[in-house]
C-alpha cells in the first residue's frame, strides 16, 4: 500500500475526526511536509479536505469513483458487461477494446476509464474526457450480421442510451441522427462504432460511448459551452455514474436481442419516437454536399431520408446534422 493510500485508509478509519499532519507522519513514518504534499496530491485527485489550525484535516468528500463491482450488482445481464476492464487513465477505451479484441476478448466485454487523454468522436474529432466526471467506454460485440448493418448498430445503441437516461435521470432526452442525444438542443452524449469486416462479415464491433455524466460549466471548455451541456447540469443532481453504466448494458443487451430476432424495424420505431431530427429543419454536411431539407423517416438501412427545400427525396447515410 503506497503513502497515499494509508493516508486515505486512515482518514476513512476516522470518519470525521481531524488528523493533525504531526499525528498522520508519527503513524505513517514519514515527515510532516511529505504529509502535507500528499494530501495536496489527494485534493487534486478529487478528495476534500477541511484543515484548520491546531486541529489538522478532516476528510469531508471523496471523488465518485467507478466500482466494476457496482455495476455488476447491478446488471440483468447475460453477457453485456459481465467482464469489466478498469483503468484509471488511457488515451483512448476505443484503443484499448480493439488491443483487447486482438488478445480474445469475448463478446460484452467492457472498458471503462476515469479519464482519456485523446477520447475520441465521429470523424477523428477530440472528445473532452475530463477525470472522474463523466463515463467513458468501450463495450465490444460480435453480431452476425453483415458489414453494410453497422449504421442499424448505431442507431440501436442510441435507443438504448436514450432510455437508459430517462430512466435513470428522468430528463427529457431525445436523439438527433445520427448518434447524439439532446437536452434543450445542448449535447451530453456521442457514440462512435469502429468495426472489423472480412469477405462483408463482422468479425467484431467496438461500442464507444461518451457521456458528460457529471460536468459542471467550469469543465467545459469554451468552445463547448454553448452546445454541451451535462445529465447534472440538466438534472439538477449529481449522476451515480454506476448506476448509470449498468441501466445503458440492460436497456442495450435487451435491444440488442430483440434486433437479432426481429430485424431493424422495431427498432427503427423506437429511434423515430425518440428523435429531435425528424419533420424538424435541417442542415446536413457529407462529404459531397450540403443537403437542407426536413428530415422525413430512416429508411430501413438506417439511413436518413431528407426532403429536400427544392422538393428531392435524398437518403443521407453519413454525415452532421445541424438543426436549423
Amino acid at each position: 500500500m503506497t503513502v497515499r493510500e494509508r493516508i486515505v485508509d486512515l482518514f476513512r478509519s476516522n470518519p470525521g475526526v481531524y488528523l493533525s499532519g504531526e499525528q498522520i507522519s508519527r503513524e505513517l513514518g514519514c515527515s510532516r511536509t511529505a504529509v502535507w504534499k500528499h494530501i495536496e496530491s489527494l485534493r487534486q485527485d478529487g478528495f476534500q479536505f477541511e484543515a484548520v489550525t491546531r486541529k489538522g484535516y478532516r476528510l469531508t468528500e471523496e471523488p465518485d469513483k467507478l466500482r466494476k463491482a457496482h455495476i455488476e450488482e447491478a446488471l440483468q445481464t447475460r453477457f453485456m458487461g459481465r467482464h469489466i476492464e478498469v483503468r484509471e487513465e488511457v488515451e483512448s477505451t476505443m484503443n484499448e477494446a480493439h488491443r483487447l479484441v486482438a488478445e480474445g476478448a469475448e463478446e460484452g466485454t467492457l472498458i471503462f476509464a476515469e479519464e482519456q487523454t485523446s477520447g475520441r468522436g465521429r470523424m477523428g474529432r477530440h472528445w473532452h474526457s475530463p477525470k472522474g466526471k463523466g463515463i467513458w467506454m468501450s463495450l465490444i460485440l460480435k453480431p452476425r450480421v453483415p458489414v453494410y448493418f453497422v449504421p442499424q448498430l448505431t442507431l440501436l445503441t442510441a435507443v438504448a442510451l436514450c432510455r437508459a437516461i430517462r430512466k435513470v435521470c428522468g430528463i427529457d432526452i431525445g436523439i438527433k441522427w445520427p448518434n447524439d442525444l439532446l437536452v434543450k438542443g445542448r449535447k451530453v452524449s456521442g457514440i462512435l462504432l469502429e468495426m472489423s469486416g472480412e469477405d462483408e462479415r463482422l468479425k467484431y464491433v467496438i461500442i464507444g460511448v461518451g457521456i458528460t455524466a457529471n460536468l459542471t460549466e467550469a469543465d467545459f471548455p469554451e468552445d463547448l459551452k454553448p452546445v454541451a451541456t451535462s445529465l447534472a447540469l440538466e438534472s439538477g443532481a449529481p449522476v451515480r455514474r454506476e448506476a448509470m453504466i449498468a441501466a445503458f448494458l440492460n436497456e442495450l443487451e435487451q435491444l440488442y436481442d430483440l434486433y437479432l430476432e426481429n430485424g431493424f424495424a422495431p427498432i427503427r420505431i423506437m429511434w423515430e419516437a425518440m428523435s429531435v431530427s425528424l419533420n424538424c429543419p435541417i442542415r446536413v454536411k457529407t462529404s459531397q454536399e450540403t443537403v437542407e431539407g426536413r428530415a422525413d423517416s430512416l429508411d430501413d438501412s438506417g439511413a436518413l431520408t431528407v426532403i429536400t427545400d427544392d422538393g428531392r427525396k435524398v437518403k443521407i447515410y453519413s454525415g452532421d446534422v445541424e438543426l436549423r
